[in-house]
């Protein structure tokens, strides 16, 4: 049945305040955006390069309940009842301007390795291989459910690599016009569905997409049970294009798609809470609905993203532990495992006693010859959530880090797990890769954000600052290059931490390094230093594979935990609270640092102008 939103409560906000002031009036829940301009000196992140300023802060507004939804009355904090999924503001950005894409700093060479028998073998480029690399695929990613061309998350793809499921006729036969979008069958704003409640579409929606400046930003947000079109580079950024409020689900993760993108056309996945996935066309205002009623996999999405290079596959992570791929054309069929598919690679399990398997386990091959229905595969990865997954810059790897607190390095093309590599303590959070795809990052629930080297299979530093779980990872393009790496991450703290690591620094034992920086590191350690993880047993690692001197070179797929003492540690080198809320997401551009919280507030930090570091100005232009 279709149920109207409630009415504002108060026709303006004078008769609220009247009833504010009689004591009669309950909290007011905003049905518009609401856009402010803070300033003073706690609105500003001095680093070193300069000054980052708060340039704006967009209050999205929260939905109020749907009339079919039961009040929750004095919830209770201790409660063991499973509450429905949910996640904070995440923004997918969108830009058409090639002039603002990531630059691409310097040649990759992944080949590179110290360790004989390490990943370098399974990463290198196929010298078969001359199939044209994609521009403007995103390349890296923090777990956020977010997309970005002209941003951190929009690098060249380096190297190339054979389109996922090559080789299969079965699924390449699917293609029909090459050169004509299709789009989703079914009128959103004119909906029948009891998953949608209402679509509102600003009547100025076609003058102002077709108006708009070719270099601005597209943003499209989740909050609660809404989600907005943006366009940031408009004065009136406050009002949406289009605004959908669901009945049942919440949006959790969306994702758009780099290759099918065009002015006039927008491919958008968007994954929900009930584990039903809804392929939306905003120009058109079209969509379809995949996983319907979760025939394929009922648990929520927790993240989804579109396979580099194709225009119909996406990967979605699904909170009990699958990785499926889905084709946004095809039917859905209820999914039993494959058994001449049914295959597993890895030979590991985590001892924790719950006998989760630590396995690549692949229920339905990408090379399967079903491919007449959804999914096109479905791999399992353990018995706890998926909460992040990264394409590397390659287009070859899968960075995917669960809440059994595991990094897996997987060979998305091979549905090939390479490495597993494990937390200091609690689960992985969020991921994303370096723009050369050196190093991954990790942040999870031990307040720390881990940087991996996936050609040294190896831990390379934890780093030290936050208060509480790190929500989200990103590395800043535009101030990269071949040695030195800037990132940042925000947390359940409400912080924002600017990072920056110099390969040769962190390839130095810890004693050089901290007494090099003069033991700074002392000023952020926790006072209450955790167990070493050589005592806890929920992260340990069982390796069924024997050692010796004559397989020492073969390359191993779990690696143990290195101990503190073992591994440098870095301090930020800026931290501060950017926000009263739990921030969820982070981006970077080339004249900004976006972040945004739980509460829905997306705040933009322009980039300090008066910078006179020559290499930022080399970067800038390159």
């Amino acid at each position: 049945m279709f149920v109207l939103p409630p009415p504002p409560r108060y026709p303006s906000i004078n008769a609220y305040n009247a009833a504010v002031a009689n004591g009669t009036a309950p909290a007011l829940i905003e049905t518009n955006n609401i856009l402010s301009h803070p300033t003073g000196p706690e609105y500003q992140l001095v680093v070193g390069e300069g000054t980052y300023v708060l340039k704006e802060d967009l209050h999205l507004a929260t939905p109020p309940p749907h009339p079919s939804e039961a009040p929750i009355i004095n919830p209770n904090p201790l409660a063991t009842t499973p509450q429905p999924a949910t996640a904070g503001t995440k923004i997918s950005l969108l830009s058409f301007s090639s002039r603002s894409s990531a630059p691409l700093l310097y040649k990759v060479d992944t080949n590179r390795s110290t360790r004989s028998g390490g990943l370098s073998g399974s990463i290198q480029e196929h010298p078969a291989e001359d199939r044209a690399s994609v521009e403007n695929v995103p390349g890296s990613s923090d777990g956020g459910g977010t997309s970005v061309t002209g941003s951190a998350r929009a690098t060249l793809s380096i190297g190339s690599a054979p389109a996922f499921g090559e080789g299969n006729s079965m699924l390449s036969a699917t293609g029909k016009d090459a050169g004509k979008r299709r789009k989703p069958k079914n009128n959103i704003a004119k909906s029948n569905s009891s998953f949608i409640s209402r679509c509102i579409v600003n009547e100025n929606m076609g003058k102002r997409v077709q108006e708009r400046p070719a270099d601005g930003y597209f943003a499209f947000a989740n909050i609660n049970r809404a989600f907005q079109w943006l366009d940031l580079s408009s004065p009136q950024k406050a009002d949406h294009l289009t605004k959908i409020l669901f009945t049942k689900g919440h949006c959790l993760c969306h994702d758009i798609n780099q290759i099918t993108k065009a002015p006039n056309h927008m491919d958008i996945i968007m994954g929900f809470s009930t584990g039903e996935i809804i392929w939306f066309e905003p120009i058109s205002q079209k969509y379809t609905r995949l996983n319907k009623n979760g025939i394929i996999n009922a648990t929520p999405v927790s993240e989804i993203r579109w396979i580099p290079g194709s225009e119909n596959l996406f990967l979605a992570a699904h909170m009990d532990g699958s990785l499926v791929v889905y084709d946004k054309e095809k039917e859905d069929l209820a999914f039993l495992p494959e058994e001449n598919g049914n295959y597993t690679n890895g030979n590991s399990e985590i001892a924790n006693g719950n006998g989760e398997t630590a396995k690549l386990h692949v229920d339905k091959s990408v090379h399967s010859k079903n491919q007449k229905f959804n999914p096109v595969s479905f791999w399992k990865l353990s018995n706890q959530r998926i909460n992040a997954f990264a394409f590397s810059p390659d287009n070859r790897h899968l960075a995917v880090v669960s809440e059994d607190g595991t990094l897996r390095i997987i060979d998305y093309l091979k549905e090939q797990l390479l490495d597993l590599y494990a937390s200091y303590y609690g689960g992985f959070l969020c991921v994303c890769w370096s723009p050369d795809g050196k190093y991954v990052l990790t942040g999870g629930q031990d307040d720390l954000v881990s940087i991996w080297s996936v050609a040294e299979s190896t831990i390379v530093a934890r780093c030290q600052g936050h208060q509480s779980w790190v929500t989200a990872v990103c590395f800043d393009p535009w101030r990269c290059d071949d040695r030195n790496y800037r990132f940042g991450s925000v947390g359940e703290d409400c912080r924002l931490l600017l990072w920056d690591f110099s390969v040769g620094m962190l390839h130095r034992p810890k004693a050089v390094s901290v007494r090099q920086r003069g033991s700074i590191s002392s000023r952020f350690a926790n006072p209450l230093q955790r167990a070493e993880t050589q005592n806890t047993t929920t992260t340990r690692l069982r390796s069924n594979s024997s050692l010796s001197a004559s397989d020492e070179e073969e390359h191993l797929i779990e690696h143990p935990v290195e101990p503190r003492a073992n591994t440098a540690m870095l301090p930020p080198v800026m931290s501060k609270v950017v926000d009263p809320d739990p921030l969820c997401w982070l981006e970077f551009t080339e004249s900004s640092i976006l972040t945004s919280c739980k509460s829905g507030h997306i705040r933009t930090w322009d980039r300090p102008r008066d910078a006179t570091n020559p290499s930022e100005v080399t970067l800038s232009s390159t």
